[in-house]
């Protein structure tokens, strides 16, 4: 994927995946007659695309499978993230056990833990900011918010035909936010291209249902809300500092409205 384009999937791929994430396995030849598809483009798909590779599998009955199925709660999402649970389960955990927990995933899923540049106090500060939205919420909102799913450090790279790095995200009834943390206090080009450049793949793994909101989130900055313009695209990303990554959720699940 050059730098300022987005990878494009047809919408073939996309009903093949949601059809194989939706079920419990399923041969080539029932997608090609549910979806109305000659067997071939079916096959074609099922044994070229990289996203089939990296998240879908064949079993020994010649039935295909989803690493990460199609609804919630996210079965499979575990498997490639640092570390995954409910907004709940987030606020509950302490520093010390949700760092623990966090580099005991990013071992599980080979993220990298070298701490040279700080990575540990990126993690830290990155908990911060998620807990001070998860307690702005609580004086704005309704509970249910504590029954999402949010993960930190989703690292899909199995097959190594595509890589989906994300931060964090944080999965609601309809929405998924894909944040990408910065430690700065300056808007910079690449790194919102950075921020947006997986969400095609997360249309796909997550499917219809779910809106991708993605934004970068500059911790160094304060009373920061802002769009910037997506690399060659038309298409605008949201930018905050943490003390106003409220004003993101805001945006699209309307909370001040």
């Amino acid at each position: 994927m050059s730098s300022g384009s987005l990878p494009v999937f047809s919408p073939e791929e996309r009903a093949v995946y949601s059809l194989i994430s939706s079920g419990n396995g399923i041969m080539a030849k029932d997608i090609a007659s549910r979806l109305g598809l000659v067997r071939s483009a079916v096959n074609r798909l099922l044994f070229s695309s990289p996203l089939m590779h990296e998240l879908c599998y064949q079993d020994s009955a010649y039935r295909w499978h989803a690493l990460i199925r199609q609804a919630p709660v996210h079965e499979g999402l575990y498997e490639f993230s640092g570390w995954y649970g409910t907004v709940r389960e987030f606020m509950d955990a302490s520093e010390d056990s949700w760092l623990r927990s966090l580099q005991e995933g990013c071992r599980r899923i080979g993220r990298n833990l070298n701490d040279m540049r700080g990575l540990f106090h990126s993690f830290l500060d990155c908990r911060s900011v998620m807990q001070m939205l998860f307690r702005d919420l609580s004086g704005m909102t309704d509970a249910s918010f504590q029954d999402w799913e949010i993960v930190f450090e989703l690292r899909i790279n199995r097959a190594r035909m595509i890589r989906i790095y994300t931060d964090v995200l944080v999965i609601t009834q309809d929405h998924v936010f894909s944040l990408e943390f910065k430690m700065k206090n300056a808007v910079d080009a690449e790194e919102v291209f950075q921020a947006a450049k997986y969400c095609p793949y997360l249309e796909v793994i997550f499917g219809s249902a779910y809106e991708i909101c993605p934004a970068l989130v500059l911790t160094g900055a304060s009373e920061l809300f802002d769009f910037a313009p997506i690399g060659q695209t038309d298409m605008l990303l949201p930018v905050a500092s943490g003390d106003m990554l409220f004003n993101v959720f805001n945006e699209y699940l309307g909370f001040l409205a």
